[in-house]
Protein backbone atom coordinates (compact mmCIF):
# COMPACT_ATOMS: atom_id res chain seq x y z
CA UNK A 1 0.00 0.00 0.00
CA UNK A 2 2.86 2.38 0.78
CA UNK A 3 4.39 1.79 -2.66
CA UNK A 4 1.04 2.43 -4.33
CA UNK A 5 0.61 5.60 -2.27
CA UNK A 6 4.06 6.77 -3.39
CA UNK A 7 3.12 6.02 -7.01
CA UNK A 8 -0.03 8.15 -6.76
CA UNK A 9 1.86 11.03 -5.18
CA UNK A 10 4.53 10.93 -7.90
CA UNK A 11 1.86 10.97 -10.60
CA UNK A 12 0.18 13.98 -8.98
CA UNK A 13 3.28 16.08 -8.36
CA UNK A 14 4.72 15.34 -11.82
CA UNK A 15 1.62 16.90 -13.33
CA UNK A 16 2.27 20.60 -12.75
CA UNK A 17 -1.20 21.49 -14.02
CA UNK A 18 -2.80 19.35 -11.29
CA UNK A 19 -0.76 21.10 -8.62
CA UNK A 20 -1.62 24.52 -10.06
CA UNK A 21 -5.35 23.84 -10.22
CA UNK A 22 -5.29 22.50 -6.66
CA UNK A 23 -4.14 26.01 -5.66
CA UNK A 24 -6.27 27.93 -8.18
CA UNK A 25 -9.23 28.68 -5.91
CA UNK A 26 -6.86 29.89 -3.18
CA UNK A 27 -4.94 32.04 -5.68
CA UNK A 28 -8.20 33.67 -6.80
CA UNK A 29 -9.31 34.24 -3.20
CA UNK A 30 -5.98 35.78 -2.25
CA UNK A 31 -5.84 37.96 -5.37
CA UNK A 32 -9.33 39.34 -4.72
CA UNK A 33 -8.45 40.01 -1.09
CA UNK A 34 -5.04 41.57 -1.75
CA UNK A 35 -6.23 43.76 -4.63
CA UNK A 36 -9.74 44.76 -3.55
CA UNK A 37 -11.48 43.22 -0.57
CA UNK A 38 -8.77 43.46 2.10
CA UNK A 39 -8.66 47.24 2.31
CA UNK A 40 -12.45 47.50 2.08
CA UNK A 41 -13.08 45.10 4.95
CA UNK A 42 -10.28 46.56 7.06
CA UNK A 43 -11.73 50.06 6.56
CA UNK A 44 -15.07 48.82 7.93
CA UNK A 45 -13.38 48.29 11.31
CA UNK A 46 -10.87 51.14 10.99
CA UNK A 47 -11.57 52.22 14.58
CA UNK A 48 -9.84 49.02 15.72
CA UNK A 49 -6.05 49.54 15.88
CA UNK A 50 -5.09 46.14 14.44
CA UNK A 51 -7.84 45.93 11.82
CA UNK A 52 -5.48 44.74 9.09
CA UNK A 53 -4.05 42.01 11.33
CA UNK A 54 -7.57 40.77 12.06
CA UNK A 55 -8.60 40.70 8.41
CA UNK A 56 -5.34 39.10 7.23
CA UNK A 57 -5.81 36.37 9.83
CA UNK A 58 -9.42 35.92 8.70
CA UNK A 59 -8.61 35.46 5.02
CA UNK A 60 -5.64 33.18 5.72
CA UNK A 61 -7.80 30.92 7.89
CA UNK A 62 -10.26 30.64 5.03
CA UNK A 63 -7.49 29.87 2.56
CA UNK A 64 -6.31 26.97 4.71
CA UNK A 65 -9.82 25.51 4.81
CA UNK A 66 -10.23 25.83 1.04
CA UNK A 67 -6.82 24.33 0.26
CA UNK A 68 -7.58 21.24 2.34
CA UNK A 69 -10.63 20.76 0.10
CA UNK A 70 -9.24 21.60 -3.35
CA UNK A 71 -5.96 19.75 -2.79
CA UNK A 72 -7.69 16.47 -1.92
CA UNK A 73 -10.09 17.03 -4.80
CA UNK A 74 -7.17 17.40 -7.21
CA UNK A 75 -5.46 14.33 -5.79
CA UNK A 76 -8.47 12.17 -6.63
CA UNK A 77 -8.06 13.06 -10.28
CA UNK A 78 -5.65 10.11 -10.34
CA UNK A 79 -8.52 7.77 -9.43
CA UNK A 80 -10.66 9.05 -12.31
CA UNK A 81 -7.75 8.84 -14.75
CA UNK A 82 -6.88 5.28 -13.73
CA UNK A 83 -10.53 4.29 -14.03
CA UNK A 84 -10.93 5.96 -17.44
CA UNK A 85 -7.79 4.39 -18.89
CA UNK A 86 -8.62 1.00 -17.35
CA UNK A 87 -5.31 1.02 -15.49
CA UNK A 88 -7.06 -0.30 -12.41
CA UNK A 89 -7.52 -3.66 -14.21
CA UNK A 90 -3.74 -4.09 -14.25
CA UNK A 91 -3.68 -3.40 -10.52
CA UNK A 92 -6.45 -5.94 -9.90
CA UNK A 93 -4.46 -8.56 -11.82
CA UNK A 94 -1.48 -8.00 -9.52
CA UNK A 95 -1.05 -9.62 -6.08
CA UNK A 96 -2.07 -6.33 -4.44
CA UNK A 97 -5.37 -6.54 -2.56
CA UNK A 98 -8.24 -4.22 -3.47
CA UNK A 99 -8.31 -2.70 0.00
CA UNK A 100 -4.61 -1.85 -0.42
CA UNK A 101 -5.36 -0.05 -3.68
CA UNK A 102 -8.19 1.84 -2.03
CA UNK A 103 -5.98 2.69 0.92
CA UNK A 104 -3.25 3.89 -1.44
CA UNK A 105 -5.59 6.32 -3.16
CA UNK A 106 -6.97 7.62 0.14
CA UNK A 107 -3.60 7.93 1.85
CA UNK A 108 -2.12 9.74 -1.14
CA UNK A 109 -5.02 12.20 -1.12
CA UNK A 110 -4.58 12.83 2.61
CA UNK A 111 -0.82 13.35 2.34
CA UNK A 112 -1.15 15.59 -0.73
CA UNK A 113 -3.87 17.61 1.01
CA UNK A 114 -1.75 18.08 4.13
CA UNK A 115 1.38 19.03 2.15
CA UNK A 116 -0.37 21.64 0.02
CA UNK A 117 -2.23 23.05 3.01
CA UNK A 118 1.06 23.35 4.89
CA UNK A 119 2.47 25.29 1.92
CA UNK A 120 -0.52 27.62 2.21
CA UNK A 121 0.08 27.92 5.96
CA UNK A 122 3.70 29.01 5.44
CA UNK A 123 2.65 31.55 2.81
CA UNK A 124 -0.16 32.82 5.06
CA UNK A 125 2.16 33.32 8.02
CA UNK A 126 4.66 35.21 5.87
CA UNK A 127 1.87 37.42 4.54
CA UNK A 128 0.44 38.13 8.01
CA UNK A 129 3.85 39.08 9.43
CA UNK A 130 4.76 41.16 6.35
CA UNK A 131 1.74 43.39 6.97
CA UNK A 132 2.34 43.93 10.66
CA UNK A 133 0.85 40.79 12.17
CA UNK A 134 2.52 38.39 14.58
CA UNK A 135 3.99 34.92 14.29
CA UNK A 136 1.93 32.02 15.58
CA UNK A 137 2.72 30.90 19.08
CA UNK A 138 3.71 27.25 19.52
CA UNK A 139 0.26 26.49 20.93
CA UNK A 140 -1.49 28.19 18.01
CA UNK A 141 0.73 26.39 15.52
CA UNK A 142 -0.01 22.94 16.93
CA UNK A 143 -3.71 23.76 17.07
CA UNK A 144 -3.70 24.80 13.42
CA UNK A 145 -1.71 21.69 12.43
CA UNK A 146 -4.26 19.49 14.18
CA UNK A 147 -7.09 21.26 12.36
CA UNK A 148 -5.29 20.83 9.04
CA UNK A 149 -5.13 17.08 9.60
CA UNK A 150 -8.77 16.88 10.71
CA UNK A 151 -10.10 19.01 7.84
CA UNK A 152 -8.01 17.10 5.30
CA UNK A 153 -9.34 13.76 6.55
CA UNK A 154 -12.93 15.02 6.35
CA UNK A 155 -12.47 16.54 2.90
CA UNK A 156 -10.74 13.39 1.65
CA UNK A 157 -13.84 11.35 2.52
CA UNK A 158 -16.16 13.95 0.98
CA UNK A 159 -14.14 14.06 -2.24
CA UNK A 160 -13.86 10.25 -2.28
CA UNK A 161 -17.67 10.16 -2.32
CA UNK A 162 -17.79 12.92 -4.94
CA UNK A 163 -15.34 11.10 -7.24
CA UNK A 164 -17.42 7.92 -7.22
CA UNK A 165 -19.91 9.61 -9.58
CA UNK A 166 -17.39 10.40 -12.33
CA UNK A 167 -16.07 8.07 -15.01
CA UNK A 168 -14.12 10.47 -17.25
CA UNK A 169 -11.48 13.16 -16.65
CA UNK A 170 -13.56 15.76 -18.54
CA UNK A 171 -16.60 15.23 -16.35
CA UNK A 172 -14.42 15.30 -13.24
CA UNK A 173 -12.71 18.50 -14.39
CA UNK A 174 -16.10 20.17 -14.86
CA UNK A 175 -17.19 19.06 -11.41
CA UNK A 176 -13.97 20.36 -9.88
CA UNK A 177 -14.45 23.72 -11.57
CA UNK A 178 -17.93 24.05 -10.11
CA UNK A 179 -16.84 23.01 -6.62
CA UNK A 180 -13.75 25.20 -6.75
CA UNK A 181 -15.93 28.18 -7.65
CA UNK A 182 -18.54 27.48 -4.99
CA UNK A 183 -16.20 26.62 -2.11
CA UNK A 184 -15.21 30.26 -1.63
CA UNK A 185 -18.87 31.16 -1.10
CA UNK A 186 -19.79 28.06 0.89
CA UNK A 187 -16.99 28.64 3.38
CA UNK A 188 -17.95 32.30 3.81
CA UNK A 189 -14.79 33.76 2.27
CA UNK A 190 -15.87 35.85 -0.73
CA UNK A 191 -18.52 37.46 1.46
CA UNK A 192 -18.78 37.32 5.26
CA UNK A 193 -21.55 35.02 6.44
CA UNK A 194 -23.42 37.90 8.07
CA UNK A 195 -23.84 39.70 4.74
CA UNK A 196 -25.78 36.83 3.18
CA UNK A 197 -29.53 36.07 3.34
CA UNK A 198 -30.58 33.77 6.16
CA UNK A 199 -31.35 30.87 3.81
CA UNK A 200 -27.85 31.05 2.34
CA UNK A 201 -26.34 31.34 5.81
CA UNK A 202 -28.10 28.13 6.80
CA UNK A 203 -26.69 26.30 3.76
CA UNK A 204 -23.19 27.46 4.68
CA UNK A 205 -23.61 26.40 8.30
CA UNK A 206 -24.58 22.83 7.33
CA UNK A 207 -21.80 22.53 4.72
CA UNK A 208 -19.11 20.40 6.47
CA UNK A 209 -16.00 22.16 5.03
CA UNK A 210 -17.33 25.49 6.34
CA UNK A 211 -16.79 24.13 9.85
CA UNK A 212 -13.11 23.68 9.01
CA UNK A 213 -13.04 27.39 8.14
CA UNK A 214 -14.78 28.28 11.43
CA UNK A 215 -12.29 26.26 13.47
CA UNK A 216 -9.33 27.75 11.59
CA UNK A 217 -10.64 31.26 12.22
CA UNK A 218 -11.12 30.59 15.90
CA UNK A 219 -7.55 29.30 16.22
CA UNK A 220 -5.84 31.95 14.10
CA UNK A 221 -7.96 34.98 15.03
CA UNK A 222 -8.20 34.49 18.78
CA UNK A 223 -5.16 36.65 19.59
CA UNK A 224 -5.77 39.50 17.09
CA UNK A 225 -9.43 39.69 18.12
CA UNK A 226 -8.53 39.76 21.82
CA UNK A 227 -6.09 42.61 21.16
CA UNK A 228 -8.36 44.56 18.82
CA UNK A 229 -11.50 44.31 20.94
CA UNK A 230 -9.78 44.82 24.30
CA UNK A 231 -12.04 47.08 26.33
CA UNK A 232 -14.97 46.69 23.93
CA UNK A 233 -18.29 45.24 25.13
CA UNK A 234 -18.46 41.45 24.95
CA UNK A 235 -21.55 41.71 22.75
CA UNK A 236 -19.59 43.71 20.19
CA UNK A 237 -16.99 40.96 19.90
CA UNK A 238 -19.58 38.19 19.75
CA UNK A 239 -21.55 40.06 17.11
CA UNK A 240 -18.44 40.56 14.99
CA UNK A 241 -17.50 36.88 15.30
CA UNK A 242 -20.94 35.81 14.16
CA UNK A 243 -20.96 38.30 11.28
CA UNK A 244 -17.55 37.20 9.98
CA UNK A 245 -18.15 33.47 10.40
CA UNK A 246 -15.71 33.03 13.27
CA UNK A 247 -18.60 31.40 15.11
CA UNK A 248 -21.83 29.91 13.79
CA UNK A 249 -25.02 31.04 15.50
CA UNK A 250 -28.55 29.68 15.21
CA UNK A 251 -30.84 32.26 16.76
CA UNK A 252 -29.42 32.83 20.24
CA UNK A 253 -27.39 29.62 20.18
CA UNK A 254 -23.66 29.78 19.38
CA UNK A 255 -22.18 26.50 18.22
CA UNK A 256 -19.11 25.54 20.31
CA UNK A 257 -15.90 24.35 18.68
CA UNK A 258 -16.36 20.74 19.77
CA UNK A 259 -19.56 20.47 17.74
CA UNK A 260 -17.77 21.66 14.60
CA UNK A 261 -15.05 19.09 15.28
CA UNK A 262 -17.73 16.43 15.69
CA UNK A 263 -19.34 17.46 12.39
CA UNK A 264 -16.01 17.12 10.55
CA UNK A 265 -15.27 13.76 12.15
CA UNK A 266 -18.80 12.54 11.46
CA UNK A 267 -18.58 13.72 7.85
CA UNK A 268 -15.34 11.79 7.38
CA UNK A 269 -17.01 8.57 8.52
CA UNK A 270 -20.33 9.15 6.74
CA UNK A 271 -18.98 10.05 3.30
CA UNK A 272 -16.37 7.30 3.40
CA UNK A 273 -19.11 4.76 4.13
CA UNK A 274 -21.32 6.13 1.35
CA UNK A 275 -18.45 6.02 -1.16
CA UNK A 276 -17.66 2.41 -0.25
CA UNK A 277 -21.33 1.41 -0.62
CA UNK A 278 -21.60 3.07 -4.03
CA UNK A 279 -18.32 1.52 -5.17
CA UNK A 280 -19.46 -1.93 -4.06
CA UNK A 281 -22.74 -1.62 -5.95
CA UNK A 282 -20.96 -0.56 -9.13
CA UNK A 283 -18.63 -3.55 -8.83
CA UNK A 284 -21.63 -5.91 -8.51
CA UNK A 285 -23.29 -4.35 -11.56
CA UNK A 286 -20.14 -4.93 -13.58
Amino acid sequence: MINFTARNMKVFFKDKASVFFAFLSVIIIFALYALFLGDIWASNISEIPNARYIMDSWICAGMLAVTSLTATMGAFGIVVEDKYRKIYKDFYASPVKKYQLLGGYLLAAVVIGIILTLVTLVFSEIYIVAYGGKLFTVTELFEVLGLIILSTLANTSIMFFFVSFFASPNAFSTGCTIIGTLCGFLTGIYLPVGMLPEAVQYIIKVFPPSHAAVLMRQAIMERPLAEGFAGAPAKALEGYKSYMGVTFTFGNYTMPAWQSILILAGSAILFYALAVIIGSRKQRIK
